[in-house]
C-alpha cells in the first residue's frame, strides 16, 4: 500500500455536504410534445386544393422544398394529404400521363392526425408503424400545423444531447 494512502476516518463523514446539482434539477421531467415542435418550427402548412393537378402539386413541392401537401377545402377543412410517395405510385400506374390527374384522385384520404398535446414518442411510433413521414396537427377540428418524422427525430436527438451534457456536468461538478 502506498505511504500516502490514508484510510477514511469516521470524522470524514461528519461534515455536511451540499449539492448544487442533482438528476432532479438537471433533467427535465416534462414530456416532449408536438406543441414544442410547433413552437420552434411554426404552424405554417402548405396546402393544395383537391381539383388542382398533380403538375401543380409537383411544382409546389419543388418550389417549397417539401415532401407533402395538405389537401383542404376552401374553408380550410382537411380532406387529405398528398405526398411524394402518392405521386410516385401514380407515376408507376400511368407513366407519361400522371401530371394532368387531379389531386383528389391520388391523395391519401384516410389521414392520421395528432394534437399538440400528443407526446413525441407516440407520434414517432405511429409514423413508424404506419410507414408515413408527415402528420397534420389538428386542434379542436382545426388544422394548426404539420410535423414530419424528421422534426420528431431531430427534436429527440437534441433532447438526448442536452440530457447527456447535463449528466456530464453533474459528474464533473
Amino acid at each position: 500500500m502506498p505511504e500516502s494512502y490514508q484510510p477514511p476516518l469516521q470524522k470524514d463523514d461528519e461534515h455536511e455536504t451540499t449539492h448544487s446539482q442533482s438528476l432532479d434539477t438537471n433533467i427535465s421531467k416534462e414530456a416532449a410534445t408536438v406543441h414544442k415542435i410547433l413552437a420552434h418550427k411554426g404552424g405554417d402548412v402548405i396546402g393544395i386544393r383537391p381539383d388542382d393537378t398533380l403538375g401543380d402539386a409537383v411544382q409546389l413541392l419543388r418550389d417549397k422544398g417539401i415532401g407533402a401537401l395538405i389537401v383542404t377545402e376552401t374553408d380550410g377543412a382537411l380532406l387529405g394529404i398528398l405526398s411524394e410517395r402518392d405521386i410516385v405510385r401514380k407515376l408507376a400506374d400511368a407513366p407519361g400521363r400522371t401530371l394532368p390527374h387531379r389531386v383528389d384522385e391520388v391523395m391519401t384520404k384516410n389521414v392520421e392526425v395528432c394534437s399538440p398535446t400528443d407526446d413525441l414518442v407516440s407520434v414517432l411510433r405511429r409514423m413508424t408503424d404506419g410507414r408515413f413521414r408527415h402528420m397534420p396537427v389538428v386542434e379542436e377540428g382545426r388544422l394548426i400545423g404539420m410535423v414530419t418524422i424528421g422534426d420528431v427525430v431531430n427534436y429527440r436527438l437534441l433532447q438526448l444531447e442536452y440530457e447527456a451534457l447535463q449528466l456530464k456536468q453533474l459528474i464533473v461538478g
